[in-house]
């Protein structure tokens, strides 16, 4: 199952809007040093246990740090029943540029 991607752009109008959950997989510690305002931290180590904090009525946007892990965490969700989830092209790499 492959996971369809969400342009940096588009990322900037749906937060303007308010439309989207961020979901934020990556550790605490990076999270703490930067991260999208108003985005949920669940590690991908604990994505399976805490897919309740998901809202399943939202389009839910998975960032990391390039793109792997958000990945990966998106089919995880898709798997689980979300399948409106995309990841963030370029993780929060190309958020920071």
């Amino acid at each position: 199952m492959s996971c369809p991607l969400i342009t940096l752009p588009e990322l900037h109008s749906h937060l303007f809007r308010g439309d989207v959950q961020i979901v934020d997989v990556r550790e605490i510690a990076e999270y703490r040093a930067s991260h999208i305002e108003g985005s949920t931290l669940i590690p991908l180590a604990e994505l399976p246990f805490r897919t309740d904090e998901i809202d399943r009525n939202r389009e839910v946007i998975v960032v990391c740090k390039s793109g792997n892990r958000s990945t990966q965490a998106c089919e995880l969700l898709r798997e689980r029943g979300f399948q409106n989830t995309r990841s963030l092209a370029g993780g929060l790499a190309s958020w920071s540029a």
